[in-house]
């Protein structure tokens, strides 16, 4: 086996295809879960090594997957959580538990499994096998699987990276499959319509399995439910979790689980989260129900308190720093949602001024998203996204024009941070958001700010 260090590594690993590529000719990538097959095959197979539960869907299906694992975490199972994408490292897609929580993947493991992976697939490769080395998304989910096998995890919380039914990760027979909110984004991927792409997030769905969700948008209730049926498949409606209607934030609510009470104390803020939450108690309800997992009303209200998953609403407190939010939102849906959360910010605790920091991906709705978001702020920081999917500044100053914001532009997420913090001054407050990689990168100046 090849012998790599843990930069080596990385760098071999992002010198990879991405996984949403268009060759020069305007030919897109075309999925299977053929490639990813031959590869786990070549592994010996890894992923029916433990027991598993895969989430799809468009919003929140990180949050409940982190939640799920720190519910799993708290009943005393070994746990992995696989996610994606990063927020600062690639280890924090891989995370097992150690030490009483959850922990991502040390750099000398993830280096020793990516070579294993890599050596395997790049002996397909000489073999005729596989036509090129598999994607970045296919080699880091073989690589999570590798190490959740080799670790002898209980339980596997695996978040789908995008749609679901040639997706990666669903080379796996799940215990329970779990569809968040699904809403519009990668349509040019999974289908122009909410219908569309909620059967392709029914890929996960087993003949006579199990599928937790709520009640959302009707064209995806319709379609859920038709492909649910053609399969036989047991539908688990996780409202009976939600909380008594104008209840608020998703932390400090009572519910009542497995013939307990539970407090409903999570860690994760805004209404929004109390949907993900309910999901993943339902999920775990099921698991410990119908699959003898140990999993206790007091293992679930621990696991709620206990779920660490930043970047999602989270708030930074820095020395002689404005207040900072960081939020993910990268589709309308999202965007909505932040909308919602920083309206209610401002009822319980108004800071002026506020001050957004705003980069996306030019695959993204930019000008819907800057109509939902930037009449909140009294200025918009634009900046470029670091990755070649960025959007252009000129499509962020027109998203800005059109709806009459004030904007300034920053060439790096480093110059917008000090341009927004100069502006907001000590009693405002700064939100970022429009991309997972500006979030990453900016959460990773704001900590080496704090040391």
């Amino acid at each position: 086996m090849s012998v790599l260090s843990y930069t080596e590594a990385v760098a071999r690993l992002s010198g990879l295809v991405p996984e949403l590529y268009v060759l020069p000719g305007g030919e897109r990538r075309k999925f299977t879960l053929a490639e990813i097959g031959l590869l786990c095959e070549a592994l010996g197979n890894p992923q029916r090594k433990f027991a598993c539960v895969l989430i799809a869907g468009t919003n929140g299906k990180g949050s409940t997957a982190a939640t799920l694992a720190a519910i799993a975490q708290a009943a005393g199972l070994h746990v992995g959580l696989y996610t994606s994408p990063h927020l600062e490292r690639v280890n924090e897609r891989v995370r097992m538990s150690a030490d009483g929580r959850l922990k991502e993947m040390d750099d000398d493991a993830f280096a020793r499994h990516f070579c294993a992976v890599h050596d395997a697939a790049q002996q397909l490769v000489m073999d005729g096998a596989l036509r090129g080395m598999p994607s970045y998304f296919e080699l880091m989910t073989a690589l999570a699987f590798r190490a959740f096998a080799e670790a002898r995890v209980e339980l596997a919380v695996l978040e789908v990276g995008m749609g679901g039914r040639l997706d990666a990760t669903n080379i796996v027979e799940p215990c329970v499959s779990v569809i968040t909110d699904i809403a519009l984004d990668h349509q040019e991927w999974l289908g122009d319509t909410i219908g569309a792409i909620a059967r392709e997030k029914a890929g996960i769905l087993r003949r006579n399995g199990v599928m937790v969700t709520l009640p959302q948008h009707p064209e995806a209730n319709k379609a859920l439910g038709e492909v649910a049926v053609s399969l036989n498949v047991r539908g688990v409606n996780a409202a009976a979790f939600m909380p008594a209607r104008g209840t608020g934030d998703a932390s400090g609510y009572a519910l009542e689980v497995m013939g307990a009470q539970i407090a409903a104390n999570s860690s994760l803020h805004g209404a929004h989260q109390q949907r993900n939450v309910a999901l993943a108690i339902a999920a775990a309800v099921e698991l410990a129900e119908q699959h003898a997992f140990p999993i206790t009303p007091a293992a679930i209200e621990a696991g709620i308190h206990a779920t660490d998953w930043p970047g999602r609403l989270e708030t930074m407190t820095l020395d002689a720093w404005p207040e900072v939010v960081l939020d993910v939102a990268h589709n309308p849906a999202g965007a909505w949602a932040l909308r919602a959360a920083v309206n209610a910010m401002e009822e319980s605790a108004a800071r002026q001024p506020m001050l957004l920091v705003f980069g996306c991906l030019r695959d993204k709705p930019v000008d819907e998203l800057a109509q939902i978001l930037f009449p909140l702020f009294d200025c918009v920081v634009l900046v470029p996204v670091n990755s070649p999917r960025a959007a252009g500044m000129g499509a962020l100053l027109a998203a800005a024009e059109a709806t009459g914001a004030a904007a300034k532009t920053a060439t790096d997420t480093e110059e917008a941070l000090q341009i927004a913090r100069k502006a907001a001054g000590a009693s405002g407050r700064i939100v970022i958001s429009g991309s997972v990689y500006l979030v990453g990168e900016a959460r990773h100046l704001l900590r080496a700010e704090m040391r």
